[in-house]
């Protein structure tokens, strides 16, 4: 049994498994709870909460949305989570209105980690509002999908429980939220997009255009009903769908044909019309004019909506071998950055004597955590395994911590004479290793 769980008083253990397997209280059954939440308030009522790692384990989840890394779309990394420390880990992204974000975690074989967490969040506009929760998973399934109703930033939230250490992989896609509305196309045939200049620049295109031959066959790209199905100035052969689910009105435009009639239902794949070249198109080659108009917000990009799905970056090539290890500098001095990508500015600097313990593994990046708790990206090539810096006989006896702080918890006393490998240096403290290894 680890030393910091050794500390707990034996009383709080036993409560602790006890409300985790008993029948949720009255509270639990007429307040709905993710399962973080949920996880939370049985830790509180263990009074777990009263405990150093309890404090930990929940300062860790309310900071990995605070102090959030900054990733690209599509991600993918191999992390670790360490069972002698409480952690959590925020990776932030932007989305943009419409797109579906789908998330994912794999556990690697024979993880001790029974349970993990996962959590989306939005960040409010005013940074002083707590972020608004998105959608939930544990470990009974690893893996959820949600549309993204406006443009902003994001944030997935990873925590194992207490006590467990293991290996894993996360993923965050961008996938369409609708059909592509022209039937044997892609976004690649979209030859006009959001925002160009129209009239001479009087007003904006309010929509993508989508090329094709005369009579292809324009689908509804969800299920709904169809509200209006005329013919305008501008648009010429128009239909428009309305997507009460999602609180949206699909329109299309310059159809050749118009193929239903109001009121008429419709799923997703069913013909509405043809393309053609109707209203204002009629100087140029075929195409199907498309928009999407959200209630209270009008015209927005469509381009988002019906994208194709993001591939997958390359897997970690160093790694996960080095998940786990503690690696220093290899220059005098490296860059943490909150970004894994060489344009992101570094947020403090390691020089060669730091230890650093690698917790995550990108393609051609590690996520680090130094001593005192902070973490950043640096490039895989930037670091080495951490070789002893020197081996020394301790004069004296001396106590071992668990973390580089005179509130961290003893684990250990070293006699003197102990014969010990220092590993690095870090505000006054030596990362050692023992003659046994540990």
């Amino acid at each position: 049994m680890l030393p910091r769980l050794r500390a707990l008083p034996a009383f709080l253990i036993i409560l602790f498994l006890t409300a985790c397997s008993q029948s949720q209280t009255l509270q639990g059954i007429f307040q709905k709870a993710n399962p973080h939440e949920e996880y939370e308030r049985r830790l509180r009522q263990a009074r777990l909460d009263e405990t150093a790692l309890g404090r930990d384990w929940l300062r860790a989840a309310d900071q990995a949305l605070r102090d959030s890394l900054t990733v690209s779309l599509p991600f993918q990394e191999s992390g670790f989570f360490p069972a002698d420390r409480a952690v959590a880990v925020g990776y932030r992204y932007l989305v943009r209105t419409g797109e579906a974000i789908h998330v994912s975690l794999t556990l690697a074989p024979g993880t001790e980690a029974p349970r993990v967490f996962l959590d989306a969040f939005e960040l409010r506009p005013d940074q002083q509002a707590a972020p608004r929760l998105l959608a939930s998973a544990d470990t009974a399934a690893l893996s959820f999908r949600y549309v993204a109703e406006d443009s902003r930033q994001h944030v997935l939230r990873v925590q194992p429980e207490l006590l467990r250490a293991g290996r894993y992989t996360v993923r965050i896609q961008r996938e369409p939220s609708l059909g592509f509305p022209v039937k044997g196309k892609n976004d690649v045939a979209v030859g006009s997009f959001w925002g160009v200049a129209r009239d001479g620049g009087a007003r904006r295109h309010e929509g993508i255009d989508i090329f094709a031959k005369r009579g292809t066959p324009a689908v509804a790209v969800t299920n709904g009903y169809i509200t209006r199905v005329n013919e305008t100035k501008l648009g010429g052969r128009v239909v428009w769908l309305a997507d009460a689910e999602h609180g949206q009105h699909i329109y299309y435009a310059h159809l050749d044909k118009q193929l239903v009639q109001p009121g008429q239902q419709v799923r997703t794949g069913d013909t509405l019309g043809l393309v053609g070249n109707t209203g204002n198109a009629r100087t140029t080659p075929p195409h199907l004019h498309f928009g999407v108009y959200r209630s209270g917000q009008g015209a927005v990009d469509p381009f988002p909506f019906v994208r194709h799905a993001d591939v997958l970056p390359p897997a970690p090539r160093t790694m996960p071998s080095r998940l786990g290890q503690w690696v220093r500098a290899r220059e005098p001095r490296v860059g943490l950055r909150h970004s894994p990508a060489t344009k992101a500015t570094s947020f403090t600097t390691a020089t060669r004597s730091t230890p650093l313990l690698v917790l995550g593994a990108t393609a051609d990046w590690l996520r680090v955590q130094l001593p005192a708790g902070g973490t950043g990206f640096v490039a895989a090539k930037a670091v080495l395994t951490a070789a002893p810096l020197r081996r020394e006989a301790l004069p004296n006896s001396a106590d071992l911590y668990a973390l580089p702080s005179p509130n961290a918890p003893a684990l250990d006393t070293l006699a003197a004479r102990t014969s010990v490998a220092v590993i690095g240096e870090f505000g006054g403290y030596r990362l050692v290793r023992k003659p046994n290894g540990a």
